[in-house]
């Protein structure tokens, strides 16, 4: 790998000065605590966590690195789409049994049986609070399936107890049931009021089993988080199944939504204009805003808002895209906007050998074992929010005139804290942009300069650090602060790269600051009070 160059050579024209607030009233987003989360597909969840007698330390790591900068860890989510073909066998001696049909997806199994020991991956991550999604799409219509949640209701409320607890799920994305083809789970005529009625019954039927066999624990430990639905889709509309009084009985804890910037393999996809293109994400952020702020408007209910599944590219991801350097660009920006626009907690999705996980839990024959480049942009994120367990951290996004970059302010008491500065504008070094084989010659890499004016000269150095790859195409040798958090070096665990320069400081001269920052990179700036 060649050595990572903190400034280029070729420096682009600087920017107008970004005004920015010295100190804020409570006008701006507080995120929520463990803001930056993960979203585990249940077929994986024992790959990413292990078991009792084989905890995945790797993993364990990765959360802790995150945990210690936000001080809590990442809450997870256990779900998604093989949720809905779980089914239960008191008598199966592993954690899980799945069955892959090529027909329907070769990333997951559509075939599923849960054993009693599947409920040990809870207990192998410490200091990690989970959710635990239940099958609607088999669970409201079949006499298995029903049996399924009778079965594991108990042992779901025995494994997240109070500490390991913030909510369980009943369906994922239910308002793709009813859109046809062979293996649609619903009838096209399945409505609302059937949604409804069936979401009702069956977390009732939890509920029941959960009171019957874990007695101790408070209703506020037995609550759900809904209506998890696919925002591509307008079936089931979000506001018709409130007003028939989903959350009718107050136990409803988290609105949670998810999202994709396109999917896998739509026409047109590309990492600079679909990516790292701020405009995109501002858009379906936005728009999840909007759709929630109508639905807290009817006064049933008051549940924050939560991206609870969402990544890049639906389909698990495109290699060369949601592996790459310019994914944990567009991360960083995603996880950042949504933190300033009103979202409480964004989690991640993640699978065994997807694309576009975070990081690769075991090693399998699609894949190896290891740290992948969306995890540093989560680190990025992290960094930048910092300690969110006081709740006095809030976040402004500074506008900014092009797609390709973004900038955010980030608050601590009313007072500034933190500034970041993400330039995507695309910088490739291998050939086609696929971040295997090095270009022989690569052109030179231009550096913007983000100029932020704090309207006062601060009395401490202004520290930077540097979320940066040889280009956005880079699959490898990416780092955070110059530390690397790859599974071959330490399991996960930093470790300072003595190739990156670290240490650069700034001064604020006649109330602005300036840094330069690398085409397809990102600046975090700590400011001294």
């Amino acid at each position: 790998m060649r050595k990572q160059m903190v400034l280029a050579a070729s420096a682009a024209a600087a920017t107008q000065p970004i005004n920015v607030e010295i100190a804020v009233s409570n006008a701006y987003s507080v995120p929520g605590q463990s803001f930056l989360s993960y979203s585990i597909e249940l077929s994986s969840f024992p790959d990413f966590a292990g078991n009792l007698s084989n905890p995945n330390t790797f993993t364990n790591n990765l959360l802790t690195n995150i945990g210690d900068i936000l001080g809590s860890k990442p809450y997870i989510r256990v779900g998604g789409n093989t949720q809905d073909y779980a089914l239960f066998n008191a008598s199966l001696p592993v954690q899980i049994h799945g069955t892959y049909d090529p027909a329907r997806s070769n990333d997951y199994p559509t075939t599923i049986v849960l054993g009693p020991s599947f409920f040990e991956s809870y207990q192998t991550l410490p200091g990690v609070r989970f959710s635990h999604g239940f099958n609607l799409a088999k669970g409201a219509i079949s006499a298995d399936g029903w049996q399924a949640l009778v079965d594991t209701a108990p042992l779901a409320c025995r494994a997240l107890g109070r500490d390991r607890f913030y909510a369980y799920e009943y369906g994922n994305e239910p308002n793709n049931f009813n859109l046809g083809g062979k293996y649609a789970p619903r009838t096209t005529s399945w409505g609302p009021k059937d949604y409804v009625a069936e979401w009702l019954n069956g977390t009732a039927e939890i509920r029941r089993q959960m009171l019957a066999h874990c007695p101790e624990l408070e209703p506020e430990y037995l609550e759900f988080m809904a209506p998890s639905y696919d925002d591509r889709v307008s079936s089931l509309k979000a506001l018709d199944v409130w007003n028939l009084g989903m959350d009718q009985g107050n136990i409803i804890n988290t609105y949670s939504v998810h999202n994709y910037i396109d999917g896998a393999t739509s026409p047109g996809v590309t990492l600079q204009s679909t990516l790292m293109n701020h405009t995109r994400t501002t858009r379906d952020v936005d728009e999840q805003v909007r759709q929630y702020d109508k639905i807290m408007a009817t006064g049933h209910g008051t549940a924050p808002l939560v991206f609870g599944e969402t990544n890049s590219l639906y389909f698990q991801g495109k290699p060369g895209l949601s592996n790459s350097f310019g994914a944990a660009l567009w991360g960083l920006d995603f996880n950042m906007y949504s933190a300033s626009a009103g979202y409480q907690r964004v989690h991640m999705h993640q699978g065994t050998n997807y694309r576009y996980q975070s990081w690769q839990p075991v090693e399998t024959a699609k894949a190896v074992k290891g740290t992948k480049a969306p995890y540093y942009g989560n680190m990025a994120a992290a960094a930048a929010l910092g300690n969110l367990t006081r709740g006095d951290v809030t976040v402004a996004s500074l506008p900014l005139a092009s797609d390709t970059e973004a900038a955010y302010a980030v608050y601590e008491g009313g007072r500034l804290r933190r500034l970041l500065a993400i330039n995507m504008r695309g910088y490739n070094t291998t050939q086609d942009g696929a971040g295997i084989h090095p270009l022989p010659a690569p052109p030179p890499r231009q550096h913007r300069s983000y100029a932020f004016r704090v309207g006062t000269d601060l009395p401490g150095p202004v520290g930077v650090q540097r979320l940066l790859a040889n280009g956005s195409d880079a699959i490898t040798g990416i780092t955070f602060d110059g530390w690397s958090y790859n599974f071959e070096l330490d399991n996960g665990r930093p470790v300072r790269q003595r190739n990156v320069t670290t240490g650069e400081t700034l001064t604020v001269r006649g109330g602005l600051v300036t840094v330069h920052v690398p085409d397809s990179s990102a600046v975090l700036l700590n400011i001294e009070l």
